[in-house]
């Protein structure tokens, strides 16, 4: 089960420079410990205390994760997984 993971230019690092990675899971935990075997460090960046970091989000098919099931999100075949940290902040 092939799905593409889009990597925001932040977390590049962690994929020797690639944009997007393809990974394998049933749901979004097997996927994000599919992609910490391929590319180590990765895992901590997204999860904190078994869930998803505050504030990275994360997208299924332009679906946001927290609202249809979280880690648990079921994925398929030919998903599209876009991993986005936020952005706040700016001149008063």
């Amino acid at each position: 089960m092939a799905i593409e993971v889009r990597i925001p230019t932040i977390l590049r690092t962690y994929t020797g420079g690639e944009k997007a990675v393809d990974a394998e899971g049933a749901t979004l935990a097997a996927l994000i410990d599919n992609l910490e075997a391929s590319h180590a460090g990765l895992k901590d960046r997204l999860i904190e205390n078994g869930d998803l970091r505050r504030f990275i989000n994360v997208y299924i098919n332009d679906e946001d994760v927290r609202f249809i099931g979280g880690l648990e999100a079921e994925l398929s075949d030919g998903d599209q997984v876009v991993v986005l940290p936020a952005v706040a902040g700016g001149a008063a």
